[in-house]
C-alpha cells in the first residue's frame, strides 16, 4: 500500500521530526481550544458575554502573526530547531499563567500573549517537517500535521470533559500547560533541516531582511494573505462557536458536547489525512476547490438537522471537508514559498490571515443575536449557516486564482 510505504521508506530522522511537528501543534491547538469549551463560565466568573470572551479568542488569532514573524525570522537565521523548543516553552508558561488570572483584563493580556506563541509554532514546524520529507511524501504527512489542530481539539473536548466538572476552567488551563513540556525531549532528537543546513553551509546569503522580504514577493505574500484569511474563517468559523451552539440551541450537556465534539474531531483527522495524499496525484489546488464545494452541500445536515444523530454525522461531514481542504496547506505554502523565506513566509502568511479572521467567532456570535430562536434564544444555526456558505464560496475562488506548484524540490 502507498501510505505504508511512505512511512517504512522515511528515515529515523524524519520520523522523530514528524512526531515532534505533529505533537508540537496538537498541544499548541488543544491550548487554544480549551477556551472554546468555557466561553460561558470564564464570563460568569468576570462578568462577562460570551462575545465578550469570544473577544479573548480574537485577540490570540491577531497576536499570532506577531509571534508568526518573530520565530520566523528566527527560524531562517538560527535554523527551525531551537526557535521552536523556545516557542514550546513559551506558550506553555503562558497557558499556565491564564489558570492565574485574577481578573479579565489581566486574561486577555494573557491570552494575547499566547498568541504569540501560538503562531511562531506552525510555522517553524511546518518549514521543518517539510524540508525534511521526501517531495513524494509531502503530501500525505502535510495532511497528518495539519490534523494535529483537529487532534488537538479533540484533546480539549477530553480535558473538558475530565477536569472542568471538578476544577473548573482554571483547571483546564493548567491542565493545558503540562502536556507541552513533553514535547520538549521530543525536539532534543530532531535534528535541523538539512534544507537550511544545505544553504547555510553554501556561504551566500540565506536570509532576507523583513523589508526586503516584503518589496520582492508582495504579490505572493498579498495572495497568501487572502487565501489565508478564508481558510482561517472557514476553519474558526465551524469550530470556535460550535460547542456554544451545541450548549446553547440543543441544550446539550458536558458529555453531550465531548461526544459531537469527538466524533466530528476524527472527520477532521481522517479529512486532512486523505485529502492531504490525495493532493500529491489530483494537485493542491483541486483538492482545496473539492473539498469547499462539498461542504457547501453538506451545510444544511451539518447545521440544521431534524435529530441529535442526524447533526453529528453532519458534523463529522462537515469537518471531513474542512480539515481536509487544511490538510493541503502546509505543503501547499511550503511550496509556493520562496526558498530563502521558507521559515517566515508560510507561517506569516499563515498568521496574517489568521489576524483578518480573527473577528469571525466574534461575528457569529453578534449575529446569532440577530437571529433569535422561536424560544427568543440566539439563532447560532442560521448564524453558522450563512457564514459558512459565504466563506466557502470565498475559498473556491481564491483558490482557483493561485498557481499550482506540486512537488517542486527544495
Amino acid at each position: 500500500m502507498q501510505v505504508t510505504r511512505l512511512f517504512r521508506d522515511l528515515t529515523h530522522d524524519q520520523r522523530n521530526t514528524f512526531l515532534a511537528c505533529f505533537l508540537g501543534w496538537s498541544l499548541d491547538a488543544l491550548d487554544f481550544f480549551l477556551l472554546t469549551f468555557v466561553f460561558s463560565a470564564v464570563g460568569q466568573e468576570f462578568g462577562k458575554t460570551v462575545p465578550e470572551v469570544a473577544f479573548a479568542s480574537m485577540l490570540t488569532l491577531m497576536f499570532r502573526p506577531l509571534g508568526a514573524l518573530l520565530f520566523g525570522l528566527l527560524g531562517d537565521r538560527f535554523g527551525r530547531r531551537i526557535p521552536l523548543m523556545i516557542d514550546i516553552i513559551f506558550y506553555s508558561a503562558i497557558e499556565l499563567l491564564t489558570a492565574f488570572a485574577p481578573n479579565f483584563t489581566v486574561f486577555l493580556i494573557l491570552r494575547a500573549l499566547f498568541g504569540i506563541g501560538m503562531g511562531g509554532e506552525w510555522g517553524l514546524g511546518a518549514s521543518l517537517l517539510m524540508e525534511t520529507l521526501p517531495a513524494n511524501a509531502r503530501g500525505l504527512f502535510s495532511g497528518i500535521l495539519q490534523q494535529g489542530y483537529a487532534f488537538g481539539f479533540l484533546l480539549a473536548a477530553i480535558v473538558y470533559w475530565l477536569v472542568f466538572p471538578h476544577f473548573g476552567w482554571r483547571g483546564l488551563f493548567i491542565a493545558g500547560a503540562m502536556p507541552a513540556l513533553l514535547v520538549l525531549f521530543i525536539r532534543m532528537k530532531v535534528p535541523e533541516s538539512p534544507v537550511w543546513k544545505r544553504r547555510e553551509s553554501g556561504g551566500g546569503r540565506t536570509t532576507l531582511p523583513f523589508r526586503e522580504m516584503i518589496r520582492r514577493h508582495w504579490r505572493l505574500l498579498g495572495y497568501a494573505i487572502l487565501l489565508m484569511t478564508a481558510f482561517n474563517c472557514m476553519s474558526h468559523g465551524t469550530q470556535d462557536l460550535y460547542p456554544t451552539f451545541l450548549q446553547k440551541q440543543w441544550a446539550l450537556d458536558v458529555v453531550q458536547v465531548r461526544n459531537v465534539t469527538i466524533i466530528y474531531s476524527l472527520g477532521a483527522i481522517c479529512g486532512g489525512t486523505i485529502l492531504g495524499a490525495v493532493s500529491q496525484t489530483w494537485g493542491r489546488r483541486r483538492s482545496i476547490i473539492v473539498a469547499a464545494a462539498v461542504g457547501i452541500v453538506l451545510i444544511p445536515g451539518w447545521i440544521f438537522s431534524p435529530n441529535l444523530g442526524m447533526l453529528i454525522l453532519g458534523g463529522f461531514c462537515m469537518q471531513f471537508m474542512v480539515q481536509g481542504a487544511w490538510g493541503v496547506v502546509p505543503v501547499h505554502l511550503n511550496e509556493l514559498s520562496p526558498p530563502e523565506i521558507r521559515g517566515t513566509f508560510p507561517g506569516f502568511a499563515y498568521q496574517l490571515g489568521n489576524l483578518v479572521a480573527a473577528p469571525i467567532a466574534v461575528i457569529e456570535a453578534k449575529l446569532a443575536e440577530q437571529f433569535s430562536t422561536a424560544t427568543g434564544s440566539a439563532g447560532y444555526a442560521m448564524s453558522l449557516g450563512l457564514v459558512t456558505l459565504i466563506v466557502f464560496i470565498l475559498l473556491i475562488f481564491l483558490t482557483a486564482l493561485g498557481r499550482e506548484a506540486r512537488g517542486i524540490e527544495f
